[in-house]
């Protein structure tokens, strides 16, 4: 080589180094900074009849607990602060054989705040490992036949020491901020253990209600035929979570995968569904948590949301 003259990478090279160093700062992003980012999303949607008092929703979802997360369930312990008048919990809270330890931990100051839930599988069913890039080849459809968790033991706590009320294919009328409120809910549609053809008797065994009563659909998997179906029971708003918002999503673009059929642009946060010549509330929670065989979020922040429903004009 000459005197004074030096190698120069090739371009091909550089780049590669360069996709290499961003990919690391990701990862180190997504696994050791982002997932604990915990947040509240507010937000406020016109769903209620008119001169209605505003309800605040606490909407919670996807916790996927494991008993050693303990910075989790502070954060859930926190939002008792909050005061509000309804929690919803739309399913997955467990994601570990002990997980109730953490639930336990997390969700006891919410004792005596009036709430309902709904299962998701994750609930049901302790996660196992898998390929992560399934993921983003569409819902999945094939499921593993993983460890049963106590199912039981979790509803039992949320019923008799919560004092929350059971949604999974079910119906109930609540007297929120002052007005009468009727909710009613489905088991996870994901595996397909919604009952829809159940919620008009469901609804019915509540007795006749007020032409100005507020109702209110919850599911863990917002599928679009279970939302066509609560807005055709005449849900005023639909509140869901399953997705965690792609739980890896592109800057700017956002969610890449739903794990459901709902378009990919409201797998988080609050937008409208529309079907039968109406149009309702959709709030999709990104949700707080993550499986502990995925221990990432990148661009989609762990969270609970605080919805406010007000009077429509």
């Amino acid at each position: 080589m000459p005197v004074g003259t030096r190698r120069t990478a090739h371009p091909a090279l550089i780049a590669l180094g360069a996709v290499g160093a961003a990919g690391v700062a990701a990862a180190v992003w997504g696994i050791g900074i982002e997932r604990y980012l915990f947040t509240v999303r507010e937000a406020t949607a016109a769903a209620l009849p008119p001169g209605s008092a505003p309800l605040r929703i606490l909407h919670m979802s996807d916790a996927h607990m494991a008993p050693w997360q303990h910075r989790k369930q502070d954060w859930l312990a926190s939002l008792a602060q909050l005061e509000p008048d309804l929690i919803v919990n739309t399913g997955d809270n467990l994601g570990h054989t002990n997980g109730l330890d953490g639930i336990r931990r997390a969700f006891d100051p919410l004792a005596g705040i009036p709430g309902v839930f709904v299962h998701g599988s994750n609930d049901v069913t302790a996660p196992s490992p898998r390929n992560p890039l399934r993921y983003f080849l569409g819902p999945s459809k094939k499921h593993r036949e993983p460890a049963l968790l106590d199912t039981d033991a979790m509803d039992r706590y949320f019923t008799d020491e919560l004092g929350w009320t059971d949604l999974n294919n079910a119906a109930a009328r609540f007297t929120l901020a002052g007005s009468e409120v009727d909710l009613f809910g489905v088991n996870d549609a994901h595996r397909d253990w919604d009952r829809l053809e159940e919620l008009p008797d469901a609804i019915a065994a509540l007795g006749p209600r007020d032409a100005d009563t507020p109702v209110l659909g919850v599911t863990h998997a917002p599928y679009q035929r279970v939302l066509n179906g609560f807005t055709d029971l005449g849900a005023d708003a639909i509140l869901g979570g399953h997705t965690h918002g792609g739980q890896v999503c592109l800057p700017g673009y956002g969610a890449l995968v739903a794990n459901c059929d709902i378009p990919l642009k409201q797998a988080k946060g609050l937008s409208t569904w529309s079907h039968g010549g109406r149009t309702v509330p959709l709030n999709v929670s990104a949700g707080c948590g993550h499986s502990i065989y995925a221990p990432v979020r990148f661009a989609c922040r762990p969270e609970a949301t605080l919805l406010t429903l007000t009077a429509r004009s």
